[in-house]
Formats: structure tokens, sequence, C-alpha cells
């Protein structure tokens, strides 16, 4: 399927089938275009899938929809789960996620992505019930979950109570405090004083230019960031707005608090639309091991004009977000 990719309307073949089967299969119908056809009710079931999963909305299966729809398919059971390289990802490694975390058992974020917060948390888990502990998700670690899970229940995950307590136990400041911000092209200029804004505040800072989201995110996670900020500019804007991740009903608590307080300020200060938080599971947001939030930006001109006030807004909602957390 990546060969045939992008998918939008006008197209047809079999991938174009293959792809309103999946949708067909998460409810969302596509019944009233032709066969094997990518028609306005295609194009309408894309929207809505990339809506509730989180991405971005455009009515086009590229590569990203594509991912996150075939990933929709799995359920815990279907196959086995285990930290390999690239990581497994799927709905069956979020329920896997989800129903350590309601026994006690810290499984990690909530994100989908098999890695080592996962790995650790099955292995506990097995520990736990007398089985052996291999790191492997099969039938037998499966049935004891489901038997277990009907027994007991918590309010809350056991990731969710870890993180916040994280962000509680940081420091009040930015002194000390490794803080990773990121452009793709155009805001150069920008980033570059934006880091000595944060240099000034005490911060260690990582820029990074990358073009890829999941590039930038394997950076951020390699240097181990306490927080990023990646600046995205785009021409058709009209002002500001800011994503944080969410996903499989949960969310970053840090990312939206520092979502939040970057609407507070950078509108303002740009004299620019305030176009609101809203929770996202795009790559960059979904990889990322940190608090981190995307700053959507608009229009071109008035943002590269005035990239000085915008780099000493930006600064001052991390700093912000530094003392919020403290409180």
């Amino acid at each position: 399927m990546p060969g045939v990719l992008p998918l939008e309307e006008g197209a047809s073949g079999d991938a174009v089938g293959d792809l309103r089967t999946r949708l067909g299969a998460l409810g969302l119908g596509t019944g009233e275009d032709a066969p094997a056809r990518f028609g306005p009710a295609t194009r309408a079931a894309v929207e809505a899938f990339q809506h509730r999963r989180g991405l971005r909305v455009d009515g086009v299966c590229g590569s990203q929809t594509w991912n996150t729809l075939v990933e929709a398919g799995f359920r815990l059971g279907d196959r086995a789960l285990f930290r390999r390289s690239p990581m497994l990802r799927g709905d069956d490694v979020a329920e896997l996620q989800q129903r350590l975390g309601a026994l006690g058992f810290d499984g990690g974020r909530v994100d989908g992505i098999f890695g080592d917060h996962t790995a650790t948390g099955v292995r506990e888990f097995q520990h736990n019930i007398g089985v052996q502990v291999d790191g492997i998700v099969g039938p037998l670690t499966v049935g004891e979950l489901l038997r277990m899970q009907a027994r007991h229940r918590r309010t809350e995950l056991v990731s969710n109570v870890r993180a916040r307590e994280e962000l509680r136990r940081a420091p009040p400041t930015l002194v000390g405090r490794h803080v990773a911000i990121g452009e793709q092209g155009g805001l150069a200029v920008t980033l570059s004083a934006f880091r000595r804004c944060l240099v000034a505040s005490g911060a260690r800072v990582t820029a990074m230019h990358h073009p890829d989201d999941s590039t930038q995110a394997r950076q951020a996670n390699a240097g181990e960031a306490d927080v990023l900020v990646a600046l995205r500019l785009d021409p058709g804007a009209l002002g500001c707005t800011t994503a944080y991740y969410a996903g499989y009903r949960t969310e970053s608590p840090g990312g939206r608090r520092l979502a939040e307080l970057v609407q507070a300020l950078v509108p303002r200060a740009l004299d620019i639309a305030d176009g609101g938080i809203r929770g996202m599971s795009v790559p960059l947001l979904r990889e990322t091991q940190m608090p981190a939030v995307i700053v959507e930006l608009g229009p071109a001109a008035v943002v590269v004009e005035r990239s000085r006030a915008l780099a000493g807004a930006l600064a001052e909602s991390v700093e912000a977000w530094a003392r919020s957390l403290w409180e």
C-alpha cells in the first residue's frame, strides 16, 4: 500500500477498496460511492477518521493516516506483543497499556507504542502473577490481564499519576532545565531568538531544524529534554493554534498546561487571532517522551516581522509553565 499513497478523491482501484474496507470495519461507511472509487463519501469517512484519531483533517489518505488506520485494526490478543525495533504500534498496544495502568502497573503513557516503559510494565505484571517473565504478551498474559481486570478497577491509570508527580517534583524555574525547540523551515531566525531568551533564563537548549516530525521527536528523546516546543509556520493561517498530545482517551497534562500558556501570551504579543488549543496524536506529540506542544502560526509576514516579540512571548510561556507546575 505505501507505494500507491496518497489516496484522495478521484482515485480508484484495489488500494481504494482496501481503504474503504478498513474504514467500514471501524463503522465509517463509504457505501454511497461506486465500488473501488474514492468519492465524496470516502473522503468524508477519511476526514471523520482523521478527526477521531487526532490527525490533521484533509480528507487525503497519506502514510500517516494509512498507518493509523492499520493500527486501529488490531485488538489485544490478535498478535504477540513485545519490545522490538522498530517498535510495535496499534490499538492492541494501547489497550495493553490501559489495562496495565488500571491494575497498578506502569506501562508508560497510553500512546499505542510498545516501548521500554511498556516492556517493563509487562515484566512486572508477569512477575506478580507468577508466569514466565519474558516481556512477551501472548495468550497466557492476555488471559490473566482480562481475568484480573474483571476483579480490580482503578479510577486512574498509574502512568497518569506518575506523570503528574514528575511535573510536581520539577524545579519552578528554567535554570538547568533542558528545553528542546524546533522548526521545519521559515522560522530559523525566530528559533534563534527564542533560544537566546531561554538561555538567558538559565535553560540548556537544543535547537532542531529537521523537516521530519519523527526525527525531531527522536532527537528530543535522545537528549532527554524536559519539554519540547515546536514551531510551525502556516502561511494560510491568520492566528496562533497550539496542539498537545491527546489520544486513546488520555492526554499529556504538562503538554496541555503549556499549550494553554502559549495561547494566553503569543496571540496577544503578535496581535493575531487566538485559535485555541487542541489535543492531537500527530507523530511529534505521540512519539516524544516529555511534555510537548506544536505552535502553528500565521500569517507569515506578521510572524517574521515580529519574530523578536514572538520569541519573548514563547520564552515567557515556558517560564510560566515551569512556575505553574510548582504551584
